[in-house]
C-alpha cells in the first residue's frame, strides 16, 4: 500500500529506491521489528492476566513435565504479536497490483493459518477439558486455506510459458513432472501437502526457548534469496531455474517475518517470557510452504526446513514403531525432546539445532543452482 504512494513521489530524491525489492524487503523487516517489539511489549503482560498461560503439566510424559516445570505459567499466544507484525510490513511494503496474485495469496495463507492456530489456542487454554481443535479439523481447516490458494496461484497462469506448474527435481535440471492433468489436481494436492505439511512441522518444532523462531529466520533468509532469483529474469536464466514473473515480491514479505521473527525472539530467547502457541508457528510454515510453491522449489524445502522435516519424521517413525512394535525409537519426540532427555541443556541444544538449520540453508542454495 505504501509502495503505490511512494511510487507516485519517485520524482523526490530518495524515494525512487522504492522501486528495488532489496530496498522494501530491508524497510519491511525494520517495520515489522519495530511494530512487534512494540505491540509484544503491550500484549505480553495482558496475555498473563487474562489467563494465557502454558500449562505443561498437559503432557503424558512425566520426565517432560519435569524438565519444563519452569516453564509453567509462561503466557503465550505472542505469536499475534508477531504475525500482526508479518501482516503491517507486507501490506505497506509489498505490491499489490493486479498482476501479482502472490502478494495477496500470501496474506491470505498467513492471516487464515493464523486464525487456524490461534482457535486451536484458544480452546485448548479457555475450554476445559478440551485440548484444542481436533486433529481432523485442523487438518481441515489448513487444508481449505491451501486449495482456495492453490486454485488463485493456478488460475493465474503460474508458469505459462512452459504449460503450466511443474515439479523440479534437484540436479535434474531438464526433467520434471507436469502437474496439470486432471485439471490440475496433482498441483492442487502438492500445495496441499507442502503448505500443511510446513504448517504442522514448524508446530512439532515449536518445544523450546527459541528454537522454532530461530530456525524459522535461518530459512526464510535462504528463501528471501531464491524468491528474489526466481522474481528476477536475468539470475534465473543464469540459475538455469524458471522465472516466475512477481516472486520477487515474496521477499519483502520474507524480510517482514525475518523482522517480526526477531522481534518476538527478543522475548522468546531463553528464558522466555513469551511463547508462540499454534497461531504463530502454524501460521509461520504456511508462509514457508507457499514461498516454495510459487518459487517451485519444493523439494528445495526439504533441505532448507530440513530441521522442521527431522522433527515431524521423528514424530511420524514414534508413533508408528509404538503402535506396530510396541516400542519407542526416540527417548520422547519430537526429536530435540530426545536430546534433551538424554541430559543436553535447553540452551546449548536450541545453539547446535541453529547451527543445523543455517548449514542446511546454505546447502540448500546449492541445490537451488544446480538443479
Amino acid at each position: 500500500m505504501l509502495y503505490e504512494l511512494l511510487e507516485a513521489l519517485s520524482e523526490v530524491p530518495g524515494l525512487g529506491l522504492v522501486e528495488y525489492i532489496s530496498v522494501r524487503a530491508v524497510c519491511a523487516a525494520v517495520t515489522a521489528f519495530l511494530f512487534s517489539l512494540a505491540l509484544g511489549r503491550l500484549l505480553i503482560g495482558r496475555f498473563e492476566r487474562s489467563g494465557l498461560r502454558e500449562d505443561t503439566t498437559k503432557t503424558d510424559s512425566a520426565r517432560l513435565s519435569e524438565l519444563h516445570s519452569g516453564k509453567r505459567g509462561t503466557p503465550t499466544m505472542g505469536g499475534v504479536f508477531l504475525i500482526g507484525g508479518v501482516l503491517l510490513a507486507s501490506g505497506l511494503w509489498m505490491r499489490f497490483d493486479g498482476a501479482n496474485v502472490y502478494s495477496w495469496s500470501a496474506i491470505v495463507v498467513i492471516t487464515w493459518y493464523a486464525v487456524v492456530g490461534g482457535v486451536d489456542d484458544w480452546i485448548k487454554l479457555k475450554v476445559p477439558g478440551r485440548h484444542g481443535l481436533s486433529k481432523r479439523t485442523k487438518q481441515l481447516s489448513l487444508t481449505v486455506g491451501a486449495v482456495v490458494v492453490g486454485v488463485a496461484i493456478a488460475q493465474s497462469g503460474l508458469e505459462a510459458p512452459v504449460g503450466g506448474p511443474h515439479l523440479y527435481f534437484p540436479f535434474l535440471k531438464d526433467y520434471s513432472w507436469d502437474l496439470t492433468a486432471a485439471g490440475g489436481l496433482p498441483f492442487l494436492a502438492l500445495v496441499v501437502v507442502v503448505l500443511t505439511g510446513s504448517a504442522n512441522a514448524v508446530n512439532l518444532t515449536d518445544g523450546l526457548d527459541g528454537l522454532a523462531v530461530g530456525c524459522v529466520v535461518i530459512a526464510s533468509m535462504a528463501y528471501a534469496a531464491i524468491a528474489y532469483f526466481v522474481g528476477r529474469a536475468d539470475l534465473s536464466e543464469y540459475l538455469l531455474v524458471t522465472h516466475i514473473p512477481g516472486c520477487g515480491e515474496l521477499t519483502v514479505m520474507l524480510g517482514a517475518l525475518i523482522g517480526a521473527s526477531l522481534a518476538f525472539l527478543w522475548y522468546n530467547a531463553p528464558p522466555a517470557q513469551v511463547f508462540m502457541g499454534d497461531v504463530g508457528s502454524l501460521a509461520l510454515g504456511g508462509a514457508l510452504g507457499f514461498v516454495a510453491v510459487v518459487s517451485r522449489t519444493e523439494l528445495v524445502l526439504f533441505v532448507v526446513g530440513g530441521v522442521f522435516v527431522a522433527e515431524a519424521l521423528s514424530v511420524i517413525v514414534q508413533v508408528v514403531s509404538f503402535k506396530t512394535t510396541g516400542r519407542r525409537v526416540f527417548r520422547c519426540a519430537p526429536l530435540h525432546h530426545h536430546f534433551q532427555f538424554g541430559g543436553m541443556p535447553e540452551t546449548r541444544l536450541v545453539i547446535r539445532i541453529w547451527i543445523t538449520a543455517a548449514l542446511l540453508a546454505l546447502s540448500s542454495l546449492v541445490l537451488f543452482k544446480v538443479r
